[in-house]
C-alpha cells in the first residue's frame, strides 16, 4: 500500500494502459539534490512495474524532474514538454508528468495548466513519495491531477531508491535551506532547513557499502548547517565523524557548504580525515564585499578569504571550487574586480560562472540597477577566461603523478576506456574494463586536458 493507493491495484491498470510492461522516461534537471529525487521516483516506480528507457519515443510515461535556479533550465523544460503536444496526440494514452522546484513556482504552475493541458500531472518536491498515489489518480479520472505546496514537517525514511551509480552514491542529509539569499528562489520551492537523523543517514551508508558502494556523497543545500533543529542538536562535524567509522566507505563528499557555516571544527575534521576527498565546494558568488550583502550572503570578501587560508592550511592538497555570478543588480566594474581579486588569491581548481538570473519572487529581482546585458557578457567572458587560466595550471601540476581513481563508468564517447575520479573531484579516462567499476586504481596521469585527464593503470 502507499497512502490508500494498493500497489498492485496502479501495476495493473498502467500495464492495461501500456498493453504490457510499462516504460518510464525520467529527465532530472539540475543540482545533485534533484538527481536523489530522480533516483526516488525510479524506486517508486520501479515498484509499480516500470522499466526504464532512454528515449522518450519508447516511453509510456515521460517524468521531467526540474530545476528552478535558472530561466534558461525553465526555458529548456518548457520547450521539451511543449514538443510532446503532438506524440500526446498520436498517443493518447501516455502520461506526461512535470515535477520538481519548478513547479512550485505560481506563474509556472499556472502556464502549465493553461499553456499545456495535456499534461497529466503536476507536483512539487515535498511530495515524491506519493507518485503512486497520483498516477492512479492519473489513471482514474480525466483532467490534470496537480498536488502543489503541501510542504511534510516529517521526513519519510521509507521511499526505495534506484541508485543510477554503480560506485559513488548520493545520500541525503538535509533538505530545504533557510538562507533567503536575496537572488534565491530555493527556500520558496524547497522549504524550510529540515535535517534527517544521523543514525539513519548512517544506516543507509551502511547499506550502500554492503551494496557494493565506495563513495558517498552527504547532500544539502548548506549541509554545514544540518542538525541544528534536530533534538538535540548534531554538528556536520560529528556526522562526518561517523559516517567515517563505517568499514568500507572509501571516500566521502558532501555538498553545497556555505561559507557563513564553514566551522574550524569543520576543517580540523577535513584536514584529520583519511577519507574525507581533498576537495571543498565553497560557493563565494560575489568578491565585493557590498554586493555580498545585498545577496543576503552574511560573510564579507575578507571573512571569506580567511576560510580559504584556514582550509588550505589544514588541508594542503585540497582542490577548491566555487561558484561566482556575474552582473547581480548594481555590480560596478570595480565590484567585478573584487571577485577577480578573488579569483586570483583563491587559486581555484575550478568554478561555475552564471550570469545573474532573475528570479521572480525573489529580493533582487525588484532592484533596480539591473546591469546591462552586454557588460554583463563582456565580464563573463573575462572571468571564465581566468578561471580556466589558472583551473589549467592547478591541473597540469598533477601531470606524471600516478593518483588512485575510483573507477565510474565505461567511456561511453571511447571504445576500450573507463572513467573515475580523483579524491580532488577531476575526471581521467584510461584503458581498462567494466569489471573495474567500483574498484580504486592506481593510474599514471600522462596527459592533462584542462579539466580532464588521460592516464594508464599502473600495475
Amino acid at each position: 500500500m502507499c497512502g490508500d493507493v494498493d500497489l498492485s491495484q496502479v501495476r495493473s491498470l498502467m500495464r492495461e494502459r501500456a498493453g504490457g510492461t510499462p516504460a518510464a522516461f525520467v529527465r532530472t534537471y539540475g543540482c545533485q539534490q534533484n538527481v536523489a529525487d530522480g533516483e526516488k521516483m525510479k524506486g517508486l516506480l520501479a515498484e509499480l512495474g516500470f522499466r526504464f528507457v532512454d528515449s522518450s519515443e519508447e516511453a509510456d510515461l515521460i517524468l521531467f524532474n526540474t530545476c528552478a535556479v535558472r530561466e534558461h533550465a525553465e526555458d529548456r523544460v518548457f520547450g521539451n514538454v511543449g514538443a510532446l503536444k503532438h506524440v500526446k496526440q498520436k498517443k493518447p494514452g501516455l502520461i506526461i508528468a512535470v515535477c520538481g522546484c519548478m513547479t512550485e513556482q505560481q506563474a509556472v504552475a499556472q502556464r502549465l495548466q493553461k499553456t499545456f493541458p495535456f499534461v497529466d500531472l503536476v507536483f512539487g518536491p515535498h511530495v515524491i513519495h506519493r507518485l503512486p498515489e497520483l498516477l492512479y489518480q492519473v489513471l482514474s479520472q480525466p483532467g490534470q491531477v496537480r498536488l502543489l505546496g503541501q510542504e511534510e514537517k516529517t521526513i519519510r525514511e521509507d521511499i526505495p531508491i534506484r541508485r543510477d551509480g554503480r560506485s559513488r552514491a548520493w545520500v541525503t542529509a538535509m533538505y530545504g535551506c533557510d538562507n533567503f539569499c536575496s537572488y534565491c528562489i530555493v527556500p520558496y520551492v524547497r522549504g524550510r532547513e529540515k535535517s534527517r537523523r544521523p543514525e539513519d543517514i548512517v544506516q543507509e551508508c551502511r547499506e550502500l557499502v554492503e551494496a557494493g558502494y565506495r563513495e558517498i556523497t552527504l547532500l544539502g543545500q548548506n549541509v554545514n548547517s544540518y542538525g541544528k533543529n534536530l533534538e538535540p542538536p548534531v554538528r556536520f562535524a560529528d556526522l562526518l565523524r561517523e559516517v567515517e567509522q563505517i568499514e568500507g566507505i572509501s571516500r566521502i563528499r558532501f555538498m553545497t557548504s556555505h561559507p557563513k557555516d564553514l566551522s574550524d571544527e569543520l576543517i580540523e575534521v577535513m584536514g584529520a580525515s583519511s577519507k574525507i576527498c581533498k576537495h571543498l565546494h565553497l560557493p563565494l558568488q560575489s568578491g565585493s564585499s557590498r554586493i555580498l550583502k545585498q545577496m543576503n550572503r552574511r560573510y564579507d570578501k575578507e571573512q571569506y578569504l580567511s576560510r580559504v587560508e584556514k582550509i588550505r592550511a589544514a588541508v594542503p592538497d585540497i582542490a577548491l571550487t566555487t561558484d561566482i555570478i556575474v552582473g547581480f543588480p548594481g555590480e560596478t566594474e570595480e565590484d567585478f574586480q573584487e571577485t577577480m581579486d578573488v579569483v586570483y588569491r583563491g587559486g581555484y581548481d575550478s568554478a561555475f560562472t552564471f550570469i545573474y538570473s532573475k528570479r521572480t519572487g525573489t529580493p533582487a529581482a525588484a532592484m533596480e540597477q539591473q546591469v546591462p546585458e552586454d557588460v554583463v557578457k563582456e565580464r563573463f567572458d573575462r572571468l571564465l577566461t581566468e578561471v580556466q587560466r589558472i583551473a589549467a595550471q592547478k591541473a597540469e601540476r598533477l601531470m606524471g603523478r600516478t593518483e588512485a581513481v575510483l573507477v565510474e563508468e565505461v567511456n561511453a564517447r571511447a571504445s576500450g576506456l573507463v572513467t573515475g575520479r580523483l579524491s580532488n573531484n577531476l575526471i581521467v579516462h584510461f584503458p581498462g574494463t567494466e569489471d573495474l567499476i567500483g574498484k580504486l586504481v592506481n593510474v599514471k596521469l600522462k596527459e592533462c586536458k584542462g579539466f580532464y585527464f588521460f592516464g594508464e593503470a599502473v600495475r
